[in-house]
């Protein structure tokens, strides 16, 4: 149970947060299921220019910044 900065339980902000947090770990199921699908497209396109992938492919969020290896 979330508790305030008094230490008193504090169901609604509790419920908010966990609400917030159950969005963002969505968002983020949402983004990795996203390059799972973008990374063989990504290695086929190099095999049919005659190229192989050698190593890892870095991605890096344009919105969040964040990088995923």
């Amino acid at each position: 149970m979330y508790k305030n900065s008094e230490g008193y339980p504090d169901p609604t902000a509790g419920a908010a947060y966990s609400a917030i947090r159950q969005e963002e770990r969505q968002r983020e199921a949402d983004r990795l299921a996203a390059i799972s699908a973008l990374i063989p497209v990504m290695k086929g396109a190099a095999e049919l220019a005659g190229f192989e992938v050698v190593g890892r492919i870095t991605l890096k969020d344009k919105a969040t910044g964040k990088e995923y290896r």
